[in-house]
Formats: C-alpha cells, structure tokens, sequence
C-alpha cells in the first residue's frame, strides 16, 4: 500500500470518528500532512482547546503532550497514537522527590518545565514552554526559583535573568544536551555563511555560540523571515526536512546527525490509522486522568497562562 493510500484512509476516518489528529513539529513529513494542526507541545494543546464540537484527539507525540491535551480538553477524549512514545526528561524526576527539596527549600517558586507528567506538574507553582520560560520566570514575584527538570534551559533563564536566584538540578533532555561544541564548529566551518539556531535544550556552550536560541516553532519563524540564505540547525533533525520543504529557496544543514528522538520517531503512520480504527473498540491507547488530577496538574498551566499573556 502506498503512502498516499494510507494518508487517504486516514483522513475519511478522522471524519468518520469526528477526530483531530496533532502532530508534534518532530514528527514525519507523511504524519504532519495529514495534521489538523502541527506544532510544538503546548501549541497543540491550546490549538485542541478550539475544537469544541469534535469527540476525539489524536496526539502524534509523546505521553506528556497527550496529557496536556486531556488537562486542557478534559470533555474529549485523547488518544496516544503510540502508547510506547515517552519522554525521558518527563519521566526524570517524580513529585516525592521534589517535594522533598521544597521541604529543604520552602521560599522557592517551583518552576516545571511543560515537558513534564501530570503527576510532577501536581507539586508545582508554574509550567513554562522554552518560548515563554524567560518572560514567565522574569514576571514571578519571588526572586527565589527552583527550575525542573532541565537545566540547561534553566541555565540559559537564568544568564537572561542575573536577578534571579535560580536552582536548576541535573536534569533535561538527553537528546539536545548530547550535541558536542567540536560539532557546531565542525558545521561552521563547513557552512561559514550559515547562521546557527539552536534550542535552550542545548548545553550552555552550544547556545552561546549560536545566532539564536529558540524553541522549536521559534526556530522555524526565524528561518522562514530571516534574509539570510543558509541555516545550521540545532535540533531534532525532523526541522531541517521540514524547513526545506516550507523554504525550498534556501539551505538547511544539521548541526548534529545525533538530534534524533527515538521517541518521536516511534509513531508511525499506520500507528495513526490503527488508533482511528480502534477508537470505539477499546484496542486504542486512551489517556485517563481523574478529576483530581486534572485540577491539581493544570494549576500550574493556568498559571503559565496567566503570567504568559
């Protein structure tokens, strides 16, 4: 069966079932064309919070992201394309653990990442995106935070906000911090006209030397209305396909060939079309939260909205 044929099926059952399938900006080309919406995390979960009359989500992603969208659509139903796509920085700390350091550490803001379980969100004051994490940090009347789980993007918050005391742990994204500085030189001095643009995921000496540090959908805009003509990217490799494709005018190269996620590659798109087939019959992995746990994780996601505004 080709491709196309499989697109084709998906998209007369997602109308079928009355879906909305999202797509991280990590997955494959053949998953976001068949998207209602594609972007980053927290993009998608405000995007799924306008479809109101749908009955279904379907998250190309990873665990967290899923939850996120049943935290802010908590009426719909939300399905994983791939139960087995998680996130190893979500997973890496876990609320008894941080709240034994807010025993230690009483008059701290607590600070989590998006890219974190609802179980972990349940201890803390405020989630950010790696958009949003310098103006929301900088608008928190404490000038005491404690940033989890990455460190690197706390890191590079707290080099923006020298006011702040700002406590990071060892934490974050084993993927972006793996990319060496020996590579981003090797790629500029193979690209010398390409300007770098790298994700705050990145080990401080990578995000120093670059021409810009961004999220993902932040990356991407740059690119798209930057004059300039040649770009070394910095992070997952899915953006530089997909940058060549939305700007065929001009060059794109990987700042690593390591930047994969072994997580985002896992859903595929038959997983896609699988989960839309199952929706009714139970074989479809759906994400389950309580009432409890919706109100105490997205506390802290009200709050990145407040302050984020």
């Amino acid at each position: 069966m080709m491709i196309s044929d499989i697109q084709k099926k998906i998209i007369e059952l997602k109308k079928e079932k009355n879906a909305v399938i999202l797509a991280h900006s990590y997955q494959a080309k053949e998953i976001t064309e068949i998207a209602d919406e594609t972007g980053d995390s927290y993009a998608l979960s405000v995007a799924a919070s306008r479809y109101k009359d749908c009955d279904a989500f379907i998250m190309c992603g990873v665990h967290f992201m899923a939850e996120t969208v049943k935290m802010l659509s908590p009426d719909k139903r939300v399905f994983l394309a791939n139960e087995h796509a998680g996130c190893p920085m979500a997973e890496q700390m876990d609320p008894v653990m941080i709240n034994q350091i807010k025993e230690k550490e009483p008059d701290r803001t607590v600070v989590a990442y998006i890219n974190t379980t609802a179980a972990l969100k349940t201890v803390c004051d405020v989630c950010v995106t790696s958009s949003t994490a310098v103006k929301i940090c900088k608008k928190i009347n404490n000038n005491k935070i404690l940033f989890i789980p990455d460190c690197n993007l706390g890191n590079y918050v707290s080099k923006q906000l020298p006011d702040k005391d700002i406590m990071l742990l060892q934490g974050g994204c084993p993927v972006h911090s793996a990319v060496k500085l020996c590579e981003l030189e090797a790629a500029k001095k193979r690209y010398p006209d390409a300007l770098v643009l790298v994700h705050p995921e990145c080990r401080p000496e990578i995000t120093e030397a670059a021409d810009y540090v961004g999220s993902t959908s932040g990356i991407m805009d740059f690119a798209k209305k930057s004059e300039y003509k040649e770009f070394i990217i910095g992070t997952e490799i899915s953006i530089t396909e997909h940058l060549q494709y939305e700007c065929p005018e001009k060059e794109f190269y990987n700042l690593s060939k390591e930047i994969i996620c072994p997580n985002m590659k896992l859903t595929t798109l038959i997983d896609v079309y699988k989960t839309l087939q199952n929706i009714d019959n139970g074989n479809a992995f759906e994400i389950k939260m309580d009432n409890e746990l919706i109100t105490k994780a997205k506390a802290c996601i009200d709050e990145m909205i407040r302050l984020g505004g």
